[in-house]
């Protein structure tokens, strides 16, 4: 039996799109792409979590304010991703397309469960020269925005529609636009 790997909460700060998250540790320069939530993962875990269910435990007051949240993923190795180069061959530019992994969230102190079946959604991300990168996704997904972020968490959201942010090169996630319909997940789990 493969066990689930696990990350200490107060370590990460996480987008999860409808098919594509991110994690990433505190004070980490840089995001490496894994697949591993309802579709893309930005995070700096090893490699080896890359195809694996992933589950995370996030304390209250970093994902929501009232509780701990617990955010398990099911990976879908069915997406497709395809990065583009410059003319020196540095990637400047990601694109990851197809139908996303299965997410559940638990507020750890009642026990309720939200689950979200997998949709489709797209997500591109453009690699900037200082390192930060640019982000529009379409589609399901979920952005949890941490109280380092701009707008300040704790706020965990799934869209259904487009949604633009930045993350800087020191991890801060800047909220761009949205369209569409949006559902506070956290409140969902609060009644």
């Amino acid at each position: 039996m493969m066990s689930t790997p696990r990350l200490a909460a107060s370590a990460v700060a996480i987008f999860v799109s409808g098919l594509y998250g991110a994690v990433r540790a505190k004070g980490d320069k840089m995001f490496k792409p894994f697949v591993a939530a309802a579709g893309l993962v930005l995070a700096s875990v090893s490699a080896s979590v890359l195809a694996a269910d992933l589950v995370l435990d996030l304390p209250a007051g970093l994902a929501c304010a009232g509780f701990d949240l617990r955010v398990e993923i099911t990976g879908n190795p069915n997406r497709v991703s395809r990065e583009f180069t410059d003319r020196n061959g540095n990637v400047v530019r990601m694109l990851t397309a197809g139908k996303g992994n299965t997410l559940s969230f638990t507020n750890l102190g009642t026990g309720a469960v939200l689950a979200l079946r997998p949709n489709g959604s797209v997500e591109h991300i453009g690699l900037l020269p200082d390192g930060s990168q640019k982000w529009a996704t379409t589609g399901h997904n979920v952005l949890i925005l941490f109280p380092s972020d701009i707008p300040a968490g704790p706020s965990t959201t799934q869209y259904v529609g487009r949604v633009t942010f930045t993350i800087n090169t020191s991890g801060v996630f800047t909220m761009g636009s949205t369209s569409g319909k949006s559902t506070d997940i956290c409140a969902a789990l609060s009644g």
